[in-house]
């Protein structure tokens, strides 16, 4: 008999997760994995479509979005994973201190915020 792996519902831990904007694939295969939605997947997935891939940087990038969405609330809790070569794999976790109000900060997204999110098509033509 083969048994499913065991995978925790992380979302009982965190409200929010900053994940390693690599590519398209590496944002696929955690939400699917991870059990995470879109929403979950959407500071990531704008990160990707608006400054590529920045390596570990982007996981800054994520956490601005959702600063600038009003996302954070006082006592949310950030789950930022990062990549690097090999078998690497780094990890923080935050807790908010304060809410965010966006009108009064200051981020690489305040004056586009109201773009986002955009669709990014799954597959395009060649």
């Amino acid at each position: 008999m083969k048994l499913k792996p065991y995978i925790p519902d992380f979302k009982l831990a965190f409200e929010h997760f900053c994940i390693h904007a690599g590519g398209r694939a590496v944002l696929d295969e955690l939400e699917k994995n991870l059990n995470l939605s879109e929403w979950h997947m959407e500071p990531s997935r704008m990160t990707l479509y608006r400054f590529g891939n920045t390596s570990s940087s982007s996981l800054w990038y994520e956490l601005a979005y959702s600063e600038a969405k009003g996302r954070i609330k006082r006592g949310d809790r950030i789950w930022q994973i990062a990549f690097g070569s090999g078998f690497k794999c780094n990890s923080a976790v935050w807790k908010a201190l304060r809410t965010i109000n966006p009108a009064k900060e200051k981020n690489p997204w305040i004056d586009e915020i109201h773009q986002f999110p955009v669709e990014v098509p799954k597959f395009s033509t060649i």
